[in-house]
């Protein structure tokens, strides 16, 4: 047998259509089948599979799309979600996001933060943050947190992260909380994270911003666990409160209850 003539490895026919779009991927399996009959079916079956879990995602996407589009109808262009990270935790700050997103961009896996493991968080951020007309965020630390009290606080990181925005919205899609010092129409979504797309990504550049920032102290305070929890209040943290004191990221207002 001539080399023109030597068969392809059904490793070698994936990797011709690995980087292709699913339905040419797909037509061109079709058209092996022609030379190598059955022998690509179980690729064809990998493809097709891998089709209707791509448009079962178009369509969560889509619908996550809902209020951005209802917006665009009412002549809205630039939407920008809000969301916070860390209002639960006993130390650090309490972070909050800003996010614009172009029209019709689709982001595959975008959902609330919460959903999402670590990893997947990352690479998301990497994403959003390439991709968004604008995007920033607002940090407010322990200090005024144990001042002001966590909902106040919280407002604070939100609205710093919009006046940050080195372009003005026209609308404001903020999650669970109203912004009444901000003058740009708004409009509160209680779990906005899992029903916009400009809110879960505004959950996901709060969520990395935060835990990038926690980690950070991880290395000054080893003893407290906090690359491991982020600062929640696990029975290891609390452990560890009791055994050692608060730390100069603790929010006093959160750990009264566990010092002496």
């Amino acid at each position: 047998m001539t080399q023109m003539n030597k068969k392809l490895s059904l490793k070698e026919i994936e990797a011709i259509v690995c980087d292709m779009s699913i339905d040419n991927a797909i037509q061109k399996l079709y058209s092996f089948k022609e030379e190598y009959g059955t022998r690509v079916d179980k690729l064809i079956i990998k493809y097709e599979k891998k089709k209707l879990v791509l448009e079962k995602e178009l369509k969560r996407f889509e619908d996550m799309c809902h209020y951005e589009k209802e917006a665009r109808k009412e002549g809205k262009k630039l939407i920008a979600g809000i969301d916070e990270a860390g209002r639960g935790p006993l130390a650090g700050p309490v972070v909050a996001a800003a996010v614009i997103l172009p029209e019709d961009i689709f982001i595959s896996g975008l959902n609330d933060s919460k959903k999402l493991t670590e990893k997947r968080r990352e690479e998301l951020y990497a994403i959003i943050t390439q991709k968004a007309i604008a995007y920033d965020v607002g940090i407010v630390d322990e200090k005024i947190i144990d001042e002001l009290n966590i909902l106040n606080a919280t407002k604070m990181a939100m609205e710093i992260s919009v006046e940050s925005l080195n372009v003005k919205p026209d609308l404001l899609l903020v999650d669970a909380v109203e912004l009444d010092s901000i003058k740009i129409q708004q409009k509160s979504l209680v779990k906005g994270d899992a029903l916009s797309i400009s809110i879960a990504a505004a959950s996901i550049v709060a969520k990395v911003t935060r835990d990038r920032l926690i980690e950070d102290f991880d290395a000054a305070y080893p003893m407290y666990g906090f690359k491991k929890h982020k600062g929640y209040g696990t029975k290891e943290h609390i452990d560890a409160i009791k055994k050692f004191g608060i730390c100069p990221i603790h929010r006093i207002s959160f750990t009264k209850n566990f010092t002496v």
